[in-house]
């Protein structure tokens, strides 16, 4: 099977020239679609198609049944019926406060919930989108510097990584996270190849909206992008340096413009920025969403992280653990040999190699994701690897293609065993994983002989192939090692993809551990499904569900402590503060972001979160209470047992002293504007 060599190194070095375009009428280019370019062997493109299709089949799966996160879905909600909440990404469509997080996610979902109507599929569907997307630019980007087999393997990889398959069937912003920065690292490898500046700017583009979708993540990567730009591309070494300046002037308009707009705008005509302690952008993104999320609460930067890991303790290992390994580790083994071994072939290339670049890329992101995540003692949440599989991906296609054509050509005895050895290590760790859930099902006892058994048979035969020159079975026992290292992740991939995932903290395959749980919209919807299927009625009343075509029916989480902690809303208590609003703006104002958005995705009606996500926001003053209910814009407040915060106990200790109890719903008051003085 020589279709596994890549092609010969001349080659190689010659592929940052584009291919020839397509010429002829629509059919020739609708043919080429479908069967690729003329340089391409006959089986690359239908073998893409193959992995597009598998990706979306895993990702867009009863794609009805995925309800996704009631913290975004409720913002997203919002922003159907107020354009001022869609572009200041609002909890709630009077616009009271933020989401902890910029809106351009929610833009995206809400672009295409107000398109085709909001509902489950609706939200979801971009994600899928950008999921395909990118497996698919991934592919690209790997198979133009290193060949079509290493293109279809690194697509392959992404497409079965567990943690992948289970965000993208979810509605957190990270699918989106991860297509920008993709983006803008193809944009940065075409800067290196042609040495223009325009492509430069343009990847700072990228990720500049890749910062407007979860801030300070999005820059992990810049030290890479940096080096291999200023390493690799081509002229001299002022005029890089020049064009870095003006690619970086780039990320910082794309990236700050949104937050400059915002904090220049007076606080009392736009929403408290949640997440913050000053009600700026700028605080969230250098505290909650900054130093927070790598320091915790001890950061000396003023920040709310409050250090609670959803995925173990902090430390090198982290990756590894119960809760993690089956997430996203199994083929870290491979691309961490694969990468120095790479590096060491491309050793005495020219300073412009585009090969070496392109390992220097996918090695700083995978490398700098790994210690990010692993060592990060702020907020942690499983999903957030989801933006390292690009770079394990990537170097699993790249450095495996590279290893076996050195292998092949045996031009060195120590590269006879260092594919072999990159196999056997993540074999056996992949055995490992799947003893982690033996009992778990038949499906993970499957995939733990096909690796165990395909991975030692791959080792052997490309052991015995090499010594032997027999390339056949060098070939075979290559695709074996494919079918091997990935029937693990696949096992997972196909349990998150055929089960109702967790719209709060997602998740693939069995549970390993007794873990955290809880996270964004972690207050169970109305609707007992996380946030509920929902479209709004043209009444503008409660969402409907689109399952059942019936408003939801249950409970509404009470969320943390202080105002409202603790407390149950009931669908009673909703339908009378309804019945109650009397042209109130907004139906209720509640402790925290979790009891708000589940009422919102029950009622349809804009509610106050006067504490934001873990209720210490100071969002909600005694002042700013008082001229809401002069105004008639509010007259109801759950208030529970306990304050959180001076602000927040003076507001309960007000209301408990003025309002006017309603003795059928425990902690809720009524206040009129007589009640203020």
């Amino acid at each position: 099977m020589t279709i596994l060599a890549p092609p010969p190194a001349s080659a190689q070095e010659g592929r940052h020239r584009a291919a020839p375009p397509v010429r002829g009428g629509l059919a020739s280019r609708t043919r080429a679609l479908f069967t690729g370019t003329p340089e391409d062997p006959r089986w690359a493109r239908p073998a893409l198609w193959a992995v597009l299709v598998l990706a979306t089949a895993l990702y867009a799966w009863n794609l009805s049944s995925v309800t996704g996160n009631s913290f975004y879905n409720a913002a997203v909600y919002s922003g159907t019926r107020s354009w001022k909440a869609f572009f200041f990404g609002a909890l709630d469509a009077g616009s009271f406060i933020t989401v902890d997080k910029p809106p351009f996610a929610l833009w995206v979902m809400g672009l295409s919930a107000r398109v085709f109507g909001y509902g489950t599929w609706q939200l979801a569907l971009p994600m899928v989108a950008v999921g395909v997307g990118s497996v698919a630019l991934l592919h690209r980007m790997v198979k133009r510097d290193f060949g079509p087999v290493a293109g279809i393997v690194a697509a392959l990889t992404l497409a079965l990584t567990p943690i992948t398959v289970a965000i993208t069937r979810d509605t957190n912003p990270d699918p989106v996270l991860v297509f920008l920065m993709l983006l803008g690292a193809a944009a940065l490898m075409k800067a290196v190849r042609t040495g223009r500046l325009m492509p430069l700017v343009w990847s700072g583009v990228a990720i500049g909206f890749a910062f407007n979708t979860k801030m300070m993540q999005a820059y992990v990567v810049l030290p890479a992008f940096f080096l291999v730009y200023l390493w690799a591309a081509r002229g001299s070494l002022g005029r890089r340096v020049r064009n870095l300046a003006v690619g970086t002037v780039a990320l910082v308009v794309s990236s700050a413009w949104w937050m400059v707009v915002v904090d220049l705008i007076p606080a009392s005509s736009r929403p408290y920025i949640g997440g913050s302690t000053d009600n700026t952008v700028w605080d969230l993104v250098i505290g909650y969403n900054g130093f927070g999320r790598i320091f915790g609460a001890s950061s000396s930067v003023g920040s709310q992280g409050n250090g609670a890991s959803f995925g173990g303790e902090a430390g090198l290992y982290r990756l590894f653990n119960d809760i993690m390994g089956g997430q996203i580790s199994w083929l870290i083994p491979f691309a961490a040999i694969a990468l120095v071994a790479g590096l060491v072939l491309r050793g005495r290339a020219p300073r412009t190699d585009a090969r070496r670049a392109a390992l220097l890329l996918w090695g700083g992101w995978f490398v700098l994701h790994y210690l990010t995540f692993a060592l990060a003692e702020g907020t942690f949440h499983p999903y957030y690897v989801t933006a390292m599989a690009p770079g394990i991906a990537a170097l699993a296609g790249a450095g495996g293609v590279m290893l076996y054509q050195a292998l092949r050509e045996g031009s060195a005895a120590r590269w006879g065993w260092v594919l072999p050895t990159a196999i056997a290590a993540s074999t056996v760790w992949a055995v490992v994983l799947l003893q982690r859930v033996s009992g778990s099902g038949t499906l993970y006892t499957v995939a733990e002989v096909v690796a165990g058994t395909g991975g030692a048979a791959a080792v052997i035969g490309l052991l015995i192939g090499r010594f032997t020159r027999r390339h056949r079975l060098m070939g075979v026992a290559a695709l074996t090692a494919v079918v091997a290292l990935l029937a693990g992740p696949a096992a997972y991939s196909v349990s998150a993809a055929s089960s109702t995932p967790n719209g709060t903290n997602p998740t693939a395959g069995p549970n390993t551990s007794g873990g955290m749980g809880g996270g964004k919209g972690g207050g169970q919807s109305p609707s007992g499904a996380n946030g509920g299927p929902s479209t709004a009625d043209e009444s503008g009343g409660a969402p409907t569900n689109t399952r059942t075509g019936s408003e939801p029916t249950g409970t509404a989480g009470g969320g943390g402590g202080g105002m409202g902690g603790g407390t149950q809303v009931s669908s009673a208590m909703i339908t009378y503060l309804k019945k109650n609003q009397d042209g109130a703006t907004w139906l209720v104002a509640v402790a925290t972001d979790q009891t708000a958005s589940s009422i919102i995705l029950e009622s349809g009606q804009p509610v106050i979160s006067m504490g934001g996500w873990s209720g210490s926001d100071n969002a909600m003053t005694l002042a700013g209470l008082k001229s809401l209910v002069k105004a008639g814009k509010l007259h109801y407040i759950v208030i529970g047992d306990s304050g959180q915060g001076s602000s927040n106990s003076e507001v309960s200790t007000w209301v408990k002293a003025n309002g006017t109890a309603v003795s059928d719903y425990s902690g809720l008051y009524r206040l009129d504007a007589s009640d203020v003085s």
